[in-house]
């Protein structure tokens, strides 16, 4: 069966009584070079388990257990869970787990069902749970890499460099934790049915250790999310917002020209490097 034909897409589909559910954010590959070069971006071979997310009818599926030693695919949607034991019946060293990903601990699962084998992430993400998703599967510290397919501007967002308009807050989690670069776009037509955006793949490779360093990690992230809060506004005042309680302003605005920053800076001109700085700055504040 081509799991990316879409005469025959449909067929399978109508078989098994299946209606597409945009609450799901389903939308299924129907050109087959795609999941090839999904899989292939991932470097998945017989020493990995792959966890996949949202398999859909399993084309991504198909081509990872062709590489990989083991692919265990979580799906939320019951509906394909007979589906996928009909597509996925040629291929023994996979195993479908029925379950919401953000309700289930990804180290438990790699513990569980990938023991012995070295753990990435590839998969076509729901555009729903995008940002969610990659920041649990980061923040575990399970695996190798994460390779997905997402919506476009998720992506440039994830690779945007200091002082771009795309760079937040989330740019600069997925930087802290990995090495990040999108590979290639994937237009609207390529799915079934059709999203109204483009999406793209992005690779990101896990850090063997963080590219800055910091007492703690937290308030790190705590101080970037206070920074982009209000992006266009000073940095100061963010900081003010989320840290007044703690640090009177003046002594903000202090820790801010101790670390070479005009009063006037905003959040979206700084790196990890300069906010690595900083925060070493306020954790001896507070």
């Amino acid at each position: 069966m081509d799991l990316c034909n879409e005469r025959e897409i449909k067929a399978l589909l109508n078989r098994h009584g299946f209606r597409f559910s945009k609450s799901m954010g389903q939308n299924f590959l129907i050109v087959p070079q795609i999941p090839q070069e999904i899989a292939a971006a991932s470097q998945a071979d017989a020493s990995c388990g792959v966890l996949e997310i949202g398999p859909g009818i399993g084309p991504l599926t198909v081509q990872l257990a062709q590489r990989a030693g083991k692919v265990v695919s979580v799906e939320l949607d019951r509906s394909l869970l007979p589906i996928l034991t009909e597509t996925l019946a040629p291929y023994p060293n996979t195993e479908v787990v029925s379950g919401d990903i953000m309700k289930l601990d990804p180290a438990e699962l790699v513990r569980d069902k990938l023991a012995g084998f070295t753990p990435i992430v590839c998969a076509n993400l729901p555009y729903n749970i995008t940002t969610p998703v990659i920041t649990k599967l980061l923040e575990c510290g399970q695996f190798r890499s994460i390779t997905v397919l997402i919506q476009r501007e998720v992506a440039r967002r994830i690779c945007a460099r200091p002082g771009t308009s795309a760079c937040g807050a989330f740019s600069l989690l997925c930087q802290y934790y990995a090495d990040c670069q999108l590979l290639f776009e994937v237009p609207p037509e390529s799915f079934l049915p059709a999203p109204k955006v483009t999406s793209a793949v992005v690779r990101m490779e896990l850090r063997d250790k963080p590219p800055v360093a910091v007492s703690d990690p937290a308030l790190l992230f705590r101080v970037i999310q206070a920074s982009f809060t209000q992006r266009r506004k000073k940095l100061l005042n963010g900081l003010t917002t989320a840290f007044g309680k703690e640090i009177p302003r003046d002594a903000l605005a202090g820790a801010l020209a101790h670390c070479g920053f005009s009063e006037n800076v905003r959040g979206e001109e700084l790196g990890l490097e300069e906010f690595a700085r900083l925060t070493e700055e306020l954790s001896a504040l507070l």
